[in-house]
């Protein structure tokens, strides 16, 4: 017999206090050992519409639904006893008739009783009473996995109904009810034989995750919020476990489950051959810690595979690959270089330039592209910058940056970019010096020219060598650039995730009005952000605009005190700002409700019973259920300082691009609940999500 846990087992398990957590783990792990044991009291539920329910007792009046036949015994859901015998009385664990794949669906005779609610929002040009489906046969929607209770229901059912009722269908035909009521062309499932194993469809893979030992049931139970790294999408899976025949790249909106694939691609190359070296890496040192401790509650169990895998920043292995050269020169420091550049300023004869567009140019031309000769600088396109650049005052910048070189040459030092580009070049003409087989590298978007360079040549361009994961829309460090100019092509090689199962509907289109429908980035792929597909409904997200900050915080205070009369719990409760400025505003919310916070980031999570108080910067790659987005006022989001100090006019576009994506990657750390707040006159992008949804 084959033992199996549900993702709605891990959902409904992360909803329970800490001390019912527990006994329904302890259960679960008897459970696992001996289904057939006297003393778990197992009882039929004779209510139940699938007579193969049956009920558990965890301690106190906590129940496991259980599903049990012959082959296959099944976690299917935990909690107190009226609430898991009502759930398990609404529901039939069956095959698909036309798929194949094992499926949780809810009875029918429950879509009666919906109703759509304020949870239900479409845009005003798409509120229309029509019926999207209404000339579909049943075999294009059983092709979708679409439950045959359901077919005349989805059939008969308007755009926001549809809505309501994709809440209740397996993930497969939600997807497909939603891409329709969107606009879009669903994918027909995979169907498989009549006398497969309908767990081992791909479908069923993604909510039914076969327990082999005792040890993969303490791994599956020990996270219950990071169910999403268990249970992939069938997308997902094939982007992780394609050959790819060059450096390869997985993009999508927030949620759709980028750093995931990242991860398993990571172990999934590891666990291929005994003898790989695996990189995982990203731009900063704290997300590599985050990518970590995700990396260990995968493999924790496999430490033959943890051992070949290694994980830390680009900055982190290329200066130690670099210091491992012993060439002796040092790597300096960022402000060195500042420091050095502008006493060469005050010594140039009135030069036509500010110092802050000379540093700029250095910073984002000259070094970062590693220009060792006037003729490439005088070349290089600019890339975007506006600012007219004669030859007679490239030539007054050039002799800047020739004295530069030579002061840095003299005190025997190298800058990071210089790092890159030696060791890029280094382990491209030396493939048998390359530490590593494969690498993956997270948070694409924010990687530099100079690390791209490293990167390539560190992993080489053979199959499976380079892979990448990224969001055009949430880089937040760096300058556009072209990926082809540095020898990089994933064109052709890219795949498009558009499955959100982080956030809500809502959310999702509200945080999207931050953007551009299309992103392209500078080769010219493309990515639509409008057909992205949420597969759940959440309340309305609030934008407050308050006369004073003492206002502001007062109306941030009452929705927390809603929020937990709702039963969320503290920590799943997330304050963010837009810097360390405006942290006080976060704290006086907290204080006001009279609830501990504290401060949360890559390296440490929310604390139990604590609000959790973050950065927009510091908030990426969180999630929680609720989000309030705070101090979001005119001169703080976009930052008055970033404008102030822009030498460039392309600058100043960056500025204001990558401020629109910093409020869109704290928009969207919110799975059901969102308030973003400020005060008056507000920040100019609150005017964006305020005409949409007024």
């Amino acid at each position: 017999m084959n033992f199996f846990i549900s993702d709605t087992f891990s959902d409904s398990l992360s909803r329970l206090p800490a001390q019912h957590q527990k006994a329904v783990k302890t259960t679960a792990f008897d459970l696992q050992l001996n289904p057939a044991q006297p003393g778990l009291k197992l009882h039929r539920l004779d209510r139940a519409r699938d007579k193969n329910f049956w009920s558990v007792r965890a301690g106190g009046d906590i129940r496991i639904i259980v599903h049990r036949t012959r082959s296959a015994f099944v976690l299917c859901y935990a909690d107190h006893h009226d609430n898991a015998y009502a759930w398990a009385e609404r529901r039939r664990l069956e095959r698909h008739p036309t798929t194949g794949a094992a499926q949780l669906v809810e009875v029918q005779e429950t879509i009666r009783e919906i109703a759509v609610t304020h949870h239900v929002v479409q845009e005003r040009s798409s509120m229309r009473s029509i019926q999207p489906l209404r000339n579909l046969s049943d075999e294009q929607m059983l092709s979708w996995g679409v439950p045959t209770d359901w077919l005349d229901t989805i059939r008969t059912a308007d755009e926001e109904q549809l809505l309501a009722i994709a809440e209740r269908l397996p993930a497969e035909a939600a997807e497909a009810v939603l891409e329709v009521a969107t606009g879009g062309v669903p994918r027909p499932v995979v169907s498989v034989s009549e006398t497969s194993d309908p767990f081992d469809h791909p479908e069923a893979q993604r909510r039914f995750r076969v327990v082999a030992d005792m040890e993969a049931l303490q791994q599956a139970l020990a996270y219950p919020w990071e169910k999403w790294m268990v249970f992939l999408h069938p997308e997902q899976r094939s982007v992780v476990e394609y050959q790819w025949s060059g450096p390869a790249r997985v993009s999508g909106s927030a949620g759709t489950g980028k750093t995931v694939v990242a991860l398993h691609r990571t172990a999934f190359l590891a666990r291929r051959r005994e003898e790989s070296r695996v990189l995982l890496t990203t731009f900063s040192q704290t997300l590599a810690e985050f990518l970590k401790i995700r990396l260990r509650r995968l493999v924790g169990s496999e430490p033959r595979i943890a051992e070949r895998i290694e994980v830390t920043a680009v900055d982190q292995i290329a200066a130690r690959l670099w210091k491992g050269r012993g060439s002796g020169e040092k790597i300096t420091t960022e402000q060195s270089v500042n420091e050095m550049l502008q006493s060469l300023y005050e010594k140039s004869d009135s030069p036509p330039f500010e110092f802050a567009f000379a540093l700029v140019e250095w910073t984002h031309i000259v070094d970062l592209h590693n220009l060792t000769t006037w003729e490439a600088y005088r070349d290089i396109p600019r890339l975007g910058r506006k600012t007219r650049l004669p030859e007679s005052r490239r030539q007054q910048l050039w002799s800047m940056y020739t004295g530069l070189r030579e002061m840095l040459a003299e005190h025997g030092l190298v800058t990071m970019s210089q790092v890159y580009h030696a060791l890029g070049r280094q382990y491209a003409s030396e493939a048998q010096s390359r530490p590593y087989d494969h690498v993956v590298a997270d948070e694409a978007q924010d990687i530099s020219p100079a690390q791209l360079v490293f990167l390539s040549g560190l992993a080489g361009s053979g199959a499976d060598a380079l892979f990448f994961a990224g969001d055009t829309g949430q880089r937040i460090f760096r300058q556009p650039f072209s990926w082809v100019r540095l020898g990089v092509e994933v064109r052709g090689r890219s795949r498009l995730l558009r499955v959100n199962y982080r956030t809500s509907h809502q959310i999702r289109q509200y945080a999207d009005r931050l953007l551009d429908p299309v992103v392209t980035d500078p080769d010219g792929n493309s990515a639509r952000r409008d057909d992205t597909v949420s597969v759940f409904n959440g309340p309305v997200p609030r934008v407050q605009i308050a006369r004073s900050v003492e206002e502001e915080v007062s109306l941030v205070a009452e929705w927390i005190t809603e929020l937990l009369s709702l039963g969320i719990a503290p920590e799943s409760i997330g304050l963010i700002v837009r810097s360390g400025n405006e942290i006080g505003r976060a704290e006086q919310a907290a204080t006001a409700c009279g609830l501990p916070f504290s401060a949360v980031g890559y390296r440490k999570g929310p604390q139990h019973g604590s609000l959790a108080v973050a950065t927009m910067h510091l908030s990426k790659g969180l999630e929680f259920r609720a989000v309030a987005v705070m101090a979001c006022d005119d001169e703080v989001i976009p930052s008055q300082p970033r404008i102030e100090a822009v030498g460039d006019e392309a600058d100043l576009d960056e500025v204001y691009t990558t401020e629109r994506h910093l409020l869109y990657v704290a928009c969207t750390r919110a799975r059901d609940h969102l308030l973003v707040t400020g005060v008056e006159p507000g920040s100019e992008f609150l005017d964006d999500m305020q005409e949409w949804w007024t």
